[in-house]
């Protein structure tokens, strides 16, 4: 079997593994249906430095109000199949409280990831991330500021649906998964040290080796102190690079 689907079938079992096993201490769980849209660049300066920016906007249930924003931009490092990053991130969080007013809790980052690509076959990629999250957490009218740290660990295949020894055209299909894990300050969070996880399937069309634009479904298990979220969401993303 192709060491690609073997890889994803062994993160697949893990992560069910994981949900399952954080479902039984939940007391209450909460399904919700919501929409985000994304855009991810990465502009290469030179051989080995470059940045990049993700822009994110995502609905609450059922698309009610814009819930979040985010903005990320970051500074890379390139060196073989590798790169190493820092960057800041900036998260709003809208909200309805209990008398359905409405609330606004901003929140900013700074971390630092590495990343490496490997290939699997001919032209198939799978993308490792390792993230570190400063988290700064504003206050509101009920909540102190808080800081705390978290660890993500994401991984992305994209496969071809061409033969092509070199992908630069044609539709694909995306499976990516990632976990997140508090490792500071978690009983201000949500008393876990896990956090959350994130599943994605999608299908994409690769314009050019510059461009890809691609919609699919992910599923989001947001562990809370006494309870678990499942948040269906559609996904649609623009990735576009430049100056490689």
């Amino acid at each position: 079997m192709h060491a690609f689907y073997i890889n994803f079938i062994r993160i697949a079992i893990l992560s069910l593994i994981l949900l399952t096993g954080y479902s039984k201490t939940a007391v209450a769980q909460t399904n919700e249906f919501s929409g985000w849209a994304a855009w991810f660049h990465i502009q290469r300066l030179s051989k080995h430095w470059g940045v990049s920016f993700d822009g994110q906007f995502r609905s609450a249930h059922h698309a009610d109000y814009l819930k979040n924003v985010l903005l990320r931009p970051n500074i890379n490092y390139y060196f073989g199949n590798k790169s190493a990053t820092v960057g800041y991130a900036y998260v709003s969080a809208a909200g309805r409280n209990a008398a359905a007013e409405k609330t606004l809790r901003h929140e900013n980052r700074l971390f630092e990831q590495f990343i490496v690509t490997q290939k699997a076959g001919a032209n198939t990629a799978i993308t490792h991330r390792f993230r570190l999250e400063q988290r700064f957490l504003g206050s509101t009218a009920t909540q102190p500021d808080i800081f705390s740290q978290r660890v993500r660990y994401f991984v992305r295949g994209v496969i071809p649906f061409n033969n092509e020894a070199t992908f630069t055209n044609g539709a694909f299909m995306a499976l990516q998964n990632e976990a997140f894990v508090n490792v500071q300050n978690k009983t201000q969070i949500n008393n876990h040290f896990f956090d959350q996880n994130r599943a994605y399937v999608a299908l994409g069309y690769r314009f050019s080796k510059r461009i890809d634009l691609e919609a699919g479904y992910l599923n989001q298990y947001i562990q809370q102190t006494s309870a678990h979220v499942i948040n269906h969401v559609a996904q649609i993303a623009l990735y576009t690079r430049f100056g490689q």
